[in-house]
């Protein structure tokens, strides 16, 4: 595929998840949904949004090369089979399908340096990719049920994140679980009040950074976001026929 054919703006894929039941219009049918302000802001941080159903784990890489970033969604509890825990009562059940394809993203953007951000779910999939664990329930960082809450988030400085949000900011936040044991060479980059891990990242050439909140619900704010469209736009993967 041509470069033509995607446009000029760097190519951004999303991942995205199945709903075994979603409804609209006159239908009810499996899904893979994504809620609509995560490409949106891409679109407006400046890239081109490409949203990534589950697949089978060993198309992960051919896709990855085809990308000139990589977002990692919000959503389901990581499974904790995943970092050798056993699972505590307040853990959401399960997505198996999802956390292999995601995990799988990770590595295949890892090895080959492409541009990654992790929201939510993402940024702790990140985290036990790279062998860190998760706490499993927490409570005063959501909003209510279907609601975001917000808290603000003081950066580390010297670290990427604290580079492009040298501030504290108030971010929408809506999870249960956070990271726990950092996983092998991420650092610090943000944390809340409480002293939650609210970003991570990993130090080097690659622009690897996760966020615990939520930036597809502020796009006052695009920050975190454009950096990651400048990181794709200098690395781009060169989408060719």
């Amino acid at each position: 595929m041509s470069e033509a054919a995607w446009g000029a703006e760097p190519v951004i894929g999303i991942s995205t998840y199945w709903e075994a039941e979603a409804r609209w219009g006159e239908w009810t049918l499996p899904a893979a949904l994504l809620p609509a302000q995560y490409p949106a802001l891409v679109r407006k941080a400046g890239g081109t949004a490409v949203l990534l159903p589950p697949d089978a784990p060993a198309r992960a890489a051919g896709l990855v090369a085809r990308l000139d970033g990589l977002v990692l969604a919000g959503g389901a509890d990581v499974d904790p089979a995943r970092y050798g825990a056993a699972r505590e009562p307040e853990c959401g059940p399960p997505a198996p399908e999802r956390d292999a394809w995601e995990l799988a993203l990770v590595a295949a953007a890892l090895a080959s340096g492409t541009p990654l951000l992790g929201i939510c779910r993402g940024m702790q999939l990140l985290n036990v990719a790279l062998g860190g664990t998760l706490r499993q329930h927490m409570t005063g960082h959501e909003g209510g049920r279907g609601v975001f809450g917000t808290h603000p988030v003081h950066p580390r400085p010297g670290t990427r994140y604290a580079e492009l949000v040298p501030e504290p900011v108030r971010v929408a936040t809506h999870h249960h679980q956070c990271v726990d044991r950092l996983g092998t060479g991420l650092v610090v980059g943000a944390e809340s009040g409480d002293g939650t891990i609210e970003a991570v990242e990993l130090p080097g050439p690659a622009w690897t950074l996760g966020v615990q909140w939520h930036p597809e619900m502020d796009h006052a704010d695009l920050r975190v976001t454009e950096a990651l469209i400048r990181a794709a736009a200098a690395t781009p993967a060169g989408l060719t026929a």
